[in-house]
């Protein structure tokens, strides 16, 4: 049965907050290894898109997109923290930025996995799958 929690959200400044029911806990945590992604370097993990709700800043989120210009990416026109994403892949779900909920951080994920972004689903063949082009580890040194 999934893991259904609502989290409470913000960018670096505050201004932007929000909450997300995620769709599984935090175990949908992943990255991505598109052209965007890549230089963004944020872990994600999936929200229902409907559940999504701005509690302050809404005027602060700028938007981007790029390429088909159907996924939509936000982020905090203040500190400039990306916040989440209207996925391309599942328009029924948002990709929330893990950094950005109250008490997870990124390196509090050992292992994630990392889409193959490059090769997205909506771009090959019918029938044709992409899948995880790998995974990163993050291994803390001392105790």
């Amino acid at each position: 049965m999934a893991d259904k929690i609502v989290v409470q959200a913000a960018c670096h400044c505050r201004r932007v907050r929000f909450e997300a029911p995620l769709t599984d806990g935090l175990k949908t945590a992943r990255r991505c290894d598109c052209s965007f992604c890549r230089m963004r370097g944020a872990v994600v993990v999936s929200a229902e898109r409907d559940g999504l709700r701005i509690i302050s800043g809404a005027d602060s989120l700028a938007e981007y997109q790029f390429n088909t210009k159907t996924a939509k990416h936000y982020f905090c026109s203040s500190c400039g923290i990306y916040t989440h994403r209207h996925r391309r892949s599942n328009p029924g779900q948002i990709g929330v930025n893990a950094a950005c909920i109250e008490g997870v951080s990124p390196f509090d994920f050992r292992e994630a996995p990392v889409n193959d972004g490059i090769n997205h689903p909506s771009d090959l063949p019918l029938g044709a799958r992409s899948g995880i082009a790998g995974v990163l580890r993050y291994e803390p040194t001392g105790d």
